[in-house]
């Protein structure tokens, strides 16, 4: 395996890093390249599309809360020599170092005044909700570039637990459109468990909504604060969909991939496992079986 071919293998292995986890893959792959030079500007693309895709978060400078590193956040790359993301929360914008996670360099960011008032609504809504339902959750709220009318909307929460052997993130996105009045988006889910074994959900779950007469004819405060209602029923009840599926397959799913007990139909008895003639024991219980 070539240089390249090393570097291809190493920022795939990366973009399948389970929630948290990123920084152990990256120690991991290093054994792969065997050269931090290469290592760092080989994998650089890689861990950019994987902090845009999955919400990463930044510290704001000068600010108190953090803001979601997402396509969404990024200003128009062609209007800048390096790629800022921008805080509407702050009305800063920010350089973001894709390896350390760290932001830089804050700017003064000037918002279309004309979509300011109702994304500012969307925020201050989307803020009391996720208060309510998300631990340690972090909202931005961003106005389409080039139209008044547009809004992203982007929630992420991430619980790493590596003492228990588990990790976890959630993600949705909505995407607002006062012209055509609707609403959709995505919520996805990852979970990684690897205490004796190594499983890992990895779930998509799509909306799309019509916004109603009462929503778009309302003034922006309520307007917002039915778009949040109509985010939280949704989300409420795909919750509820996936807390039915973990019950099913802890009932049912899980208990039918193994047997109950081995083929002799009788459960081993590990003091003696050394003596046990398993050949021997497994094809008299075979015959036996069959004779009866």
């Amino acid at each position: 395996m070539n240089a390249s071919e090393r570097i291809e293998a190493a920022s795939s292995f990366l973009l399948q890093s389970p929630p948290g986890e990123i920084n152990d893959v990256l120690n991991d792959v290093r054994n792969i390249i065997s050269d931090d030079d290469s290592l760092h500007a080989g994998v650089l693309p890689a861990l950019k599309e994987y902090n845009l895709t999955q919400f990463m978060t930044a510290d704001v400078p000068n600010a108190e809360h953090q803001s979601i590193v997402s396509d969404a956040a990024r200003l128009d790359p062609t209007e800048e020599a390096q790629e800022r993301f921008v805080d509407p929360r702050s009305k800063m914008t920010f350089l973001f170092d894709h390896l350390t996670l760290e932001a830089s360099d804050p700017q003064p960011f000037e918002p279309d005044s004309e979509a300011e008032s109702f994304r500012a609504a969307l925020e201050k809504s989307t803020l009391t909700y996720l208060h309510a339902h998300f631990h340690d959750g972090v909202a931005s709220i961003f106005s389409a570039q080039g139209s008044t009318k547009n809004f992203v909307i982007q929630v992420v929460a991430n619980k790493y637990n590596p003492a228990n052997y588990w990790s976890g993130r959630w993600r949705s996105e909505y995407r607002v459109d006062m012209n055509e009045s609707t609403l959709r988006g995505k919520i996805l889910v990852n979970v990684h468990y690897y205490e004796q074994g190594n499983v890992q959900l990895s779930t998509t779950h799509d909306v799309s909504l019509s916004l109603p007469a009462a929503v778009t004819s309302a003034a922006a405060p309520a307007a917002a604060s039915k778009i949040l209602a109509l985010i939280e029923d949704e989300e409420g009840r795909y919750q509820i969909s996936l807390n039915d599926t973990y019950q099913e397959m802890g009932e049912k799913t899980f208990k039918s991939l193994r047997r109950a007990l081995p083929l002799t139909r009788q459960k081993i008895d590990w003091d003696r496992v050394t003596g046990y003639k398993l050949g021997a024991e497994l094809s008299s219980s075979k015959n036996m079986f069959g004779n009866s």
